[in-house]
């Protein structure tokens, strides 16, 4: 890591680091936010009838598939509180966002971690573990490597699953920015095995700041949810549950998106290629960019240049930095401050 000099870093920092969504949310979830403001006074609904609604009619699913939260995160958490047997660890992979290792610890559960092949994860590995766990957590795709399962090992999973009974939480926060035919959860819920998808508003909708994700699994598994939810039940706002129902009627600019998330990433990864930088396969809104020493990166982009990514190290993944495709004009200024910090010999 050299020590050239740095511009002084904007009075605005550069965010990078948490795969936010420059395009913004859609024009009618905003609308809709706002008037749903207007009744401060009133609580929401406990039940988020109105979002339950509308997802089942999105996924084609039954209203009891479905069980709406404060982001993914709270669902992770209630999760690994209510499904599954307790007394058992729960397993995931390394290298991967560490809330599930966190939620299962804070549950007093535990966590076996199932070391990843490269940058991909150990499907085989990670189905023979299923056995003797008492819940399984992965994310497709992958955070932070950006990686995708194939069908082949996404078949495999869910038959450890029906076959063990061990329920499978597959975190799909990524989903809408992945390509066609990409194989998700929902192709398997008329199997009947226990499987449990988690979604957001936050990444691909825009609508991070008001927090709201959703489950969508088989029926029983979503109703203990729902039950460990009674703890809570006004943790979604009214702002949010208006929002992601008008964002759900809006799809044209979730497609303008994604298309231009996609366009951004295959610009960024042929300019970190021509500057001679090695970065992973993405079909994410973020790109793992490798470095020789990823955490004193971090914290220097940050304090000299004002520009914030995330350190994979602390996912587990020491090495790479997971950049957000954010604006051109702060890709770009990232580019030459890894040129000036860690020249490419």
């Amino acid at each position: 890591m050299t020590t050239a000099p740095a511009p002084a870093p904007a009075a605005a920092p550069a965010r990078l680091h948490l795969s936010e969504n420059p395009y913004g949310a859609s024009p009618l979830a905003l609308a809709a936010a706002r008037d749903a403001i207007d009744l401060t006074e009133i609580y929401p609904d406990p039940a988020r009838q109105s979002p339950t609604a509308a997802l089942a009619a999105h996924l084609g699913v039954a209203e009891e598939q479905i069980a709406v939260a404060n982001g993914s995160d709270e669902l992770v958490l209630l999760t690994a509180l209510a499904l599954g047997d307790v007394t058992r660890p729960g397993v995931t992979t390394a290298g991967t966002f560490p809330g599930y290792r966190i939620c299962l610890e804070t549950a007093r559960r535990g966590c076996t971690e199932i070391p990843l092949a490269g940058t991909e994860t150990d499907a085989e590995r990670f189905a023979e573990a299923l056995a003797g766990a008492g819940i399984g957590y992965l994310c497709n795709p992958h955070n932070p490597t950006g990686a995708l399962l194939s069908r082949e090992r996404f078949d495999l999973l869910v038959a450890a699953a029906e076959r063990t009974g061990t329920p499978l939480v597959v975190d799909e926060a990524y989903l809408e920015f992945t390509p066609a035919g990409t194989p998700q959860l929902r192709d398997y819920l008329d199997r009947g095995a226990p499987v449990v998808s988690l979604r957001t508003f936050s990444k691909a909708y825009g609508l991070a700041a008001l927090r709201i994700g959703y489950a969508v699994g088989r029926a029983d598994l979503i109703a203990r949810l729902r039950e460990a939810q009674g703890t809570m039940p006004f943790s979604v706002n009214r702002a949010a549950q208006a929002g992601a129902v008008a964002a759900l009627t809006d799809p044209e600019h979730l497609a303008r998106a994604v298309r231009r998330n996609a366009e951004r990433r295959e610009r960024f990864r042929a300019d970190l290629a021509a500057r001679g930088r090695r970065s992973l396969p993405s079909v994410t809104n973020f790109v793992a960019v490798a470095v020789p020493d990823s955490a004193a990166a971090e914290h220097v982009l940050a304090e000299r240049y004002g520009i914030l990514v995330r350190d994979a190290g602390r996912f587990g993944l020491p090495g790479y930095l997971r950049v957000s495709l954010g604006p051109d004009e702060q890709l770009d200024r990232l580019l030459d401050a890894l040129d000036a910090l860690a020249p490419v010999r």
